[in-house]
């Protein structure tokens, strides 16, 4: 049963990062949208991934955590405001110190610690076999509002801007006119969730000769690394990293055909944008919860069974930090994507 009255609901879910889990929040909010239509619902995030919600219509308000906006000022405004229901979606130190300074009936989700732990350290599989993806867990936080997923995919809602933005760039460099578009997302958060670098170079390379042009995206970090690959499709490649905030790079991604990255928040701004995935997956197993959700795509998995390795702090992965990627071939890649080229 509900813990508070289901009118005039004043809802809060905190998610503070990052690109991918914010994405795959956002069946929580359609959901919650859906079954509450005049509710009011707020989404604290980190002011630098606003842009993933900031056209979202689910959404009424965006409170963002920044250095201009402390988490006690933040606190003090959640107490003013007197929601409803909030939703720890995050479960961190810094969430559950925004819980002391904002009491009240806070709800949240198992992270599956033990299981994870278990699996990583112990090489033993712990999950139940209908342990459900990370997207639909964020669902156990909003028990008492009697909202279900409904098997669609996550939202990514770009605005007219950054979509004209994508056209108009695209065609001022003479890309996805008469022939297709591969998006390219070659850098992780994680060495150890990267593809070789010579595996993007050989891919890239073959789609320009085969007739296909790319697109590498990437943040400023990652901008001389996607520039190499870039290069190594001549003039039918190109590299935006660096150049182009969330909602315009998104605006790039939904313009290719299809999109080829590893586990990184691209990968799931792709599935929410309705551009099919090809998913490069080593360390990260599909029990982690974070493989694509319900969009189309394929994912190439090579993790389990191999050795523990100290470069990943005791993860699985054989004969260096990551093997297991080597082994996915750039003919496999190329031809996975074959079906939506």
């Amino acid at each position: 049963m509900p813990y508070a009255p289901l009118r005039n609901l004043r809802i809060l879910v905190v998610r503070f990062s990052s690109i991918g889990d914010i994405l795959l929040i956002t069946p929580l909010l359609r959901a919650l949208r859906r079954r509450y239509p005049d509710c009011h619902l707020t989404v604290l995030t980190k002011r630098t991934f606003r842009p993933l919600l900031s056209d979202n219509p689910r959404v009424d308000r965006i409170l963002e955590l920044s250095n201009g906006n402390s988490l006690r000022s933040l606190a003090r405004e959640i107490r003013q405001t007197k929601y409803t229901h909030k939703l720890d979606l995050h479960g961190n130190l810094r969430s559950r110190l925004l819980r002391t300074l904002a009491p009240g009936d806070w709800f949240g989700y198992s992270k599956r610690r033990i299981a994870r732990t278990a699996l990583i350290r112990l090489k033993r599989d712990a999950y139940p076999p209908d342990t459900p993806p990370t997207a639909e867990r964020f669902f156990e936080a909003a028990r008492a509002l009697d909202v279900t997923p409904d098997g669609a995919p996550a939202e990514f809602c770009l605005s007219d801007e950054a979509r004209s933005h994508a056209d108009h760039w695209l065609a001022m460099h003479g890309l996805a006119t008469e022939r297709p578009i591969v998006a390219i997302a070659p850098r992780t958060a994680h060495e150890t969730k990267s593809w070789p670098m010579s595996h993007w170079l050989t891919l890239v390379q073959d789609l320009a000769e085969s007739g296909v042009d790319s697109v590498v995206v990437g943040g400023a970090e990652e901008a001389a690394a996607c520039q190499i690959v870039a290069e190594a499709g001549g003039a039918r490649a190109i590299s935006v990293a660096g150049l182009f905030g969330l909602q315009r790079a998104g605006a790039v991604i939904a313009r290719a055909q299809a999109l080829v990255s590893g586990d990184t928040g691209a990968m799931h701004m792709g599935t929410a944008l309705g551009t099919p995935v090809v998913a490069l997956f080593g360390p990260t197993v599909q029990q982690f919860g974070f493989f694509p959700y319900n969009a189309p795509g394929v994912v190439l998995e090579r993790s389990l069974p191999c050795r523990p390795c100290s470069k990943m702090g005791g993860a699985h992965c054989p004969l260096g930090h990551h093997r297991c990627m080597r082994d996915i071939a750039p003919g496999e890649v190329r031809s996975a994507l074959d079906q939506w080229l």
